[in-house]
């Protein structure tokens, strides 16, 4: 893992790691985050939420990455979201646009997914808006995990979306050692 050097000459390891999983299924969209705050090898906190609602409570967006940064490119999504009425496609190209055009916020790391009744987005400063070909999306440390437990639960159990989303990150915690069980979960 890099470190990071401040001005004053101070080097620690950026806070890193989370899980969070998003997923459709008759007509419900959950997306569920644990809420395990790591730098380096220590746990700073374990009850983090990194999953909200936007733009009346419309939109569910998880985050992943350098928490000030996720807040930052999350009340920037929002803003957009009123821009364009909350039409979450329109809002997430605008926001990568400035995202990647802006100086200072080209600099930031976080990975976003975004979701209302219609659409999930995989949003990131890479200039990406990626809307996933199944009905399951994840990012993070644990994303692949819980990706894959998603998938499996979706083919394989009568769960509902909120059950899938929340049994995928207790599967992810089992196995990312940056992913823990404090969940959140927020279903439209």
């Amino acid at each position: 893992m890099s470190m990071t050097t401040l001005a004053n000459g101070t080097a620690f390891e950026p806070i890193h790691g989370t899980t969070i999983v998003c997923v459709r299924k008759d007509g419900s969209v959950a997306m569920a985050g644990d809420g395990q705050m790591t730098m380096g090898s220590q746990i700073l906190k374990a009850g983090t939420v990194k999953v909200r609602r936007l733009y009346k409570d419309s939109v569910l967006v998880g985050f992943a990455g350098t928490t000030a940064d996720a807040m930052t490119l999350m009340d920037l999504l929002d803003k957009k979201l009123e821009e364009y009425s909350g039409n979450l496609l329109r809002a997430a190209v605008e926001l990568t646009k400035t995202w990647r055009t802006d100086r200072m916020l080209r600099h930031l790391e976080a990975m976003m997914l975004a979701a209302d009744r219609e659409h999930t987005v995989l949003i990131s400063g890479a200039g990406d808006v990626v809307e996933p070909e199944n009905d399951v999306a994840a990012i993070g440390s644990g994303g692949g995990f819980a990706l894959a437990a998603s998938r499996a639960l979706m083919m394989g159990s009568s769960y509902d979306a909120k059950k899938i989303a929340e049994t995928a990150i207790r599967i992810a915690s089992e196995i990312c050692i940056y992913t823990d069980d404090k969940i959140t979960v927020e279903v439209l």
